[in-house]
C-alpha cells in the first residue's frame, strides 16, 4: 500500500470520526406526555408504542409531575398511573434504561399539565416552599431512578398581539401608553431572583448524585422577565426552547397564521419566531451548546369564513367559533401530524366532498416560515367546511434541525413524540418527524 493511499485512508477515517463526534454531541430531547395513555381510540399511546423512537433520542422527558398547592411538594399528577402502588409507570419508564443504556430519562415538571398554575409563582416566594419542593423532587428522582429533572415551569404567558400593517402598527405604538396594560406579572423581577435561587438550590441537592437539571421555556413565556441567564446557565445541563404556538386558535381565534415560523414574518411580532428566541438566549451569554430548539409534532387549524378570502395566504381573518378537531386528539383547533397528513390530498380522499374533502397543501419554498394547507368552504352555505391548517412535517422539522446544526446549537426537542406518526400511517415510517430531524443533525 502506497504512502498516499495510507494518508488518504487515515484522513478519511479522521473526517468520519470528527463527523460522528459532532453528531454525537447533539442532543435529541424526546418529550413523552403520559396523558396520552388515557386518551381513547387512535390517540392512545403506551410505552410499547414509543419504543421505536427511543434509539433516536438522547433524552426522554416523562411528563408531567406537578406541585401540591398545600405542601409545595413535587407530586405525581396521576398517582394511580405513575406510582408503585398504582400502575407503576414511573418505574416502567426508567426501566427502559436497561434496554437503552445511553438514554437519559428525566422527570418533567409542569409542562402546562398542572392545573395549579398559580402555585408555580407562590412557591418561589417562600424559601420554605422551595426547600419542600426540592426535598420532594430529590426523593422522587432517586426513588424511581430518574436521571434528573426538567423544569417546564408554568410561568404566565404573554398576551397575544394582533397582526397589523405598517400604518396601523405605528398608530398603535402612539396610543398604546394611554390605552393598554400589558403587565402580566407585577412581581416578575422578584420571581426572576427567586427562580434563580431555586435552580441553584436544586442543582446543589442533585450534585452529589450527578443528576441532570434542565429548563424548558414554555411557549409564549417572556424569557427576559423570568430568566437571569448568566446566573442560572451554569447550573443547567440544557435549556429547551418550546418556540411554537405563537399563533393558535385559542390565543388568536379571529386570525389564522403560522404557529411556529423559523424566522420573522413581515408585519408580525418580531419575537414570535424560533430565531428570535435563540438569538435572545445567545445574547444573554447562553452557550450555544446548551440551547435546544423545540420542534412541535402537531399543528393548528382554523375555520374559514366569508372574510377569509380565497388565496389561503396567511394571515387570514377567521370566524371566532367552530375550530375543527381531528379524530385522534378530539381537541378543537389542534391536530397531530398523522391527523394533519390524513387531511391532505391522497388517492383515497381525492373524490370526497364536504367535511371529508382533502386540503390543498402549499409548501414554503423559502424554508423560513412553514407549510400550510386549506380548503375553501361553500359560499352558499356560510362557508361550511372551510379550513386552514399549519403544521410541522418531516420537511419543516428537518429545516429546523438544519438551522440547529448551522448555528452550532445543542440539539432539538420533540414536543412530543406521541403526536408524531407513531403508527406509520402517513408514509409507512414510524416517527417520521423525529427521524427527519435526527438525520439533519
Amino acid at each position: 500500500m502506497s504512502s498516499l493511499t495510507i494518508y488518504l485512508a487515515v484522513a478519511l477515517a479522521s473526517l468520519v470520526a470528527i463527523a460522528y463526534g459532532q453528531q454525537g454531541t447533539s442532543k435529541v430531547i424526546c418529550y413523552y406526555d403520559s396523558r396520552s395513555f388515557v386518551r381513547e381510540g387512535l390517540g392512545k399511546t403506551n410505552l410499547a408504542d414509543i419504543e421505536p423512537a427511543l434509539p433516536f433520542c438522547t433524552h426522554l422527558v416523562y411528563g408531567y409531575a406537578g406541585i401540591n398547592g398545600g405542601t409545595n411538594k413535587l407530586v405525581s399528577l396521576n398517582e394511580n398511573h405513575d406510582l408503585d402502588q398504582g400502575k407503576g409507570f414511573f418505574r416502567q419508564v426508567t426501566t427502559l434504561k436497561r434496554k437503552y443504556p445511553a438514554l437519559k430519562i428525566l422527570l418533567g415538571v409542569g409542562g402546562g399539565a398542572d392545573p395549579e398554575s398559580s402555585q408555580y409563582l407562590s412557591l418561589l416566594e417562600s424559601s420554605a416552599g422551595r426547600i419542600s419542593f426540592i426535598n420532594a423532587a430529590y426523593t422522587l428522582v432517586k426513588t424511581y431512578d430518574f436521571d434528573g429533572l426538567d423544569l417546564s415551569w408554568q410561568f404566565p404567558v404573554v398576551k397575544p398581539k394582533k397582526i397589523r400593517g405598517t400604518f396601523s402598527s405605528f398608530f398603535h405604538k402612539i396610543k398604546k401608553p394611554f390605552t393598554s396594560d400589558d403587565v402580566i406579572d407585577e412581581k416578575s423581577e422578584e420571581h426572576k431572583e427567586e427562580f434563580t435561587a431555586l435552580v441553584r438550590e436544586l442543582k446543589n441537592s442533585f450534585r452529589h448524585d450527578n443528576y441532570q437539571l434542565a429548563l424548558t421555556v414554555m411557549p409564549n413565556v417572556n424569557s427576559s422577565l423570568y430568566f437571569d441567564v448568566p446566573a442560572i446557565i451554569n447550573n443547567l445541563d440544557y435549556v429547551s426552547l418550546a418556540a411554537f404556538d405563537f399563533q393558535t386558535p385559542d390565543r388568536n381565534p379571529k386570525e389564522a397564521d403560522y404557529p411556529a415560523p423559523l424566522y420573522e414574518l413581515p408585519e408580525r411580532n418580531p419575537e414570535s419566531n424560533v430565531n428570535y428566541q435563540v438569538q435572545w438566549w445567545l445574547g444573554q451569554r447562553g452557550p450555544a451548546s446548551k440551547i435546544i430548539v423545540g420542534i412541535p409534532t402537531f399543528g393548528h387549524c382554523w375555520k374559514l369564513g366569508e372574510d377569509s378570502g380565497i388565496t389561503g395566504v396567511p394571515p387570514l381573518r377567521t370566524p371566532k367559533e367552530g375550530h375543527p378537531e381531528g379524530p385522534q386528539l378530539k381537541v378543537p383547533g389542534l391536530v397531530s401530524y398523522p391527523e394533519a397528513c390524513s387531511k391532505l390530498t391522497n388517492p383515497s380522499n381525492a373524490h370526497l366532498k364536504g367535511e371529508d374533502a382533502p386540503l390543498r397543501k402549499v409548501n414554503d419554498p423559502t424554508k423560513r416560515f412553514g407549510n400550510y394547507a386549506f380548503r375553501l368552504g361553500d359560499p352558499d352555505r356560510d362557508y361550511e367546511h372551510g379550513m386552514w391548517c399549519s403544521f410541522e412535517d418531516p420537511d419543516t422539522a428537518g429545516n429546523k434541525a438544519g438551522y440547529v446544526r448551522a448555528k452550532g446549537l445543542g440539539g432539538i426537542g420533540l414536543f412530543d413524540i406521541t403526536l408524531d406518526d407513531f403508527r406509520g400511517t402517513c408514509s409507512g415510517d414510524k416517527f417520521p418527524i423525529l427521524r427527519a430531524a435526527k438525520y439533519r443533525l
